[in-house]
């Protein structure tokens, strides 16, 4: 397991550094000058979308599809991510969580509004799509969508479950009766029999309630993080003082890039909120819109409410209370120890209810996220029943072997398969980012002349014939 652990970190630094903090820079840059900031500057518009209701009340609305993206970005890695982060990387990680999350919320509107133009509509009228189907049918690229296809599964079915499961069983570690062979053990098997049982049909009125509980969960981790910084309010400035610094010590990230805070901050905020990763789109996609632009605007929120909202409000309540902070309390021990400054006792078992529930749905939510990439890979049908009950049952081990790996082996996973991912996913969306662009002008043209904007294909040159909506 030793050498397998290696060879996965080894692999995980060479993709980050040098090739996809590149690939990710460069794109979220090209796309903030090609949009004009569209990010920053339309968000009081983005605002404004996602208040408007669809056409049908069948039809899924842009609000709604934001929060669907937002379900899946949010989960065990706004806690313990961030913590992996500044103990791992340093106090700096937050600042190029921030930095990552603006540039990157511009890859957001372009993957999501591209996902929006190609969408596809089922035998019922309903659409679906996704970076498969614009690499196919905007780039005619069968092969690569296919490959995005396996590593979207690869990410959700393996790499982030595999980590999710993990995650869970670590916040368990300072418990009095953990025992690190046999606990792991039994929680991965719980955690195996609950995630096979809400598979194979039984679970409806389980993930009913973890989705109606777990946006009050998150609702109230924020005011209990905002409660411990506030208890601390003489530490803020030093705080703020310690990321900055921490985040321009340019000799000490030239040091060792791999493990600096730069890196963390980019991984873990790439992790917590998955902008140009490719996933969201897929949400996006099911949107009814009168404008592909409207969907990608909403999108930017999604990963704005993930790392700035969230992700900050975790990482600002750790550092607020100055406990220490290295690798051996890396992740869930860390987020525990800081609350346990002002909760008492009852601090880490909020933290271990919240992860509970986070990863559930995280866990569910991620199976689930992948059934356009098996029907895809599937000549565009829905796979037997039969393969789905074997595909449940390897998706169910996965989360079982989950909670015994290493958290490096996690970790490391978790990050190849969805850099595989983006590396596929936002060079496409750079050689269509005309399409996007165009798109967005088009928008504002309509609404700067008073009109509703409603998107027609061929206004912005495009063949019709390779789309199914907007005709």
């Amino acid at each position: 397991m030793v050498d397998i652990v290696f060879i996965l970190n080894l692999i995980d630094s060479v993709m980050y550094y040098p090739v996809l903090i590149i690939v990710m820079a460069i794109a979220g840059l090209y796309f903030t000058i090609r949009t004009r900031g569209v990010q920053i500057r339309l968000f009081e518009e983005s605002l404004r979308i996602i208040k408007e209701p669809p056409e049908d009340d069948s039809d899924v609305s842009s609000l709604q599809a934001m929060l669907v993206s937002t379900a899946s970005r949010v989960g065990t890695g706004n806690i313990i991510g961030v913590s992996t982060a500044i103990c791992l990387g340093g106090p700096g990680a937050c600042f190029w969580m921030w930095v990552m999350c603006i540039i990157g919320a511009a890859s957001a509107f372009t993957e999501s509004t591209l996902a929006q133009i190609y969408k596809r509509k089922d035998s019922e009228g309903h659409a679906y799509g996704g970076p498969a189907y614009y690499i196919e049918e905007a780039l005619h690229k069968h092969k690569l969508a296919m490959l995005f296809c396996i590593f979207l599964i690869a990410t959700y079915a393996v790499g982030f479950n595999l980590l999710c499961s993990y995650n869970l069983q670590s916040t368990f570690m300072d418990y009095y009766f953990y025992h690190p062979t046999y606990t792991p053990i039994i929680i991965g098997a719980l955690l195996a029999i609950f995630t096979a049982y809400c598979l194979f049909g039984g679970g409806s009125r389980i993930i009913r309630i973890t989705s109606t509980v777990v946006p009050l969960m998150g609702v109230s981790y924020v005011m209990i993080c905002l409660m411990v910084i506030i208890y601390n309010i003489q530490n803020v400035p030093a705080m703020f003082l310690l990321i900055f610094q921490d985040a321009f010590d340019f000799h000490s990230i030239l040091g060792g890039v791999a493990g600096s805070c730069m890196v963390y901050g980019i991984k873990r905020g790439l992790y917590s909120n998955e902008a140009g990763v490719g996933s969201a789109p897929n949400a996006s996609a099911s949107a009814n819109v009168s404008h592909p632009a409207k969907q990608g605007l909403a999108q930017t929120l999604s990963v704005y409410i993930d790392t700035l909202l969230l992700c900050t409000a975790n990482a600002l309540m750790c550092l607020s209370t100055g406990v220490a902070r290295d690798a051996v309390v890396s992740g869930a021990p860390y987020v525990q120890n800081a609350i346990s400054t002002v909760l008492g006792p009852s601090g880490p078992i909020f933290i271990t209810v919240a992860m509970v529930l986070f990863a559930f749905t995280t866990l569910i939510g991620n199976l689930y996220y992948i059934d356009n990439a098996l029907i895809f890979l599937n000549n565009k049908k829905v796979p037997s029943e039969r393969f789905m009950n074997m595909f449940y049952v390897f998706a169910t081990l996965i989360v079982f072997v989950g909670a015994i790996i290493p958290m490096d082996a996690a970790w490391a996973m978790a990050d190849i398969t969805m850099g595989g991912m983006t590396l596929i996913n936002l060079p496409c969306c750079v050689m269509l980012a005309k399409v996007a662009v165009d798109c967005l002008k088009d928008y504002e043209k309509q609404k700067k002349a008073g009109q509703t904007p409603v998107f027609k294909a061929d206004s912005i040159g495009l063949n019709t014939d390779e789309i199914d909506f907007w005709k």
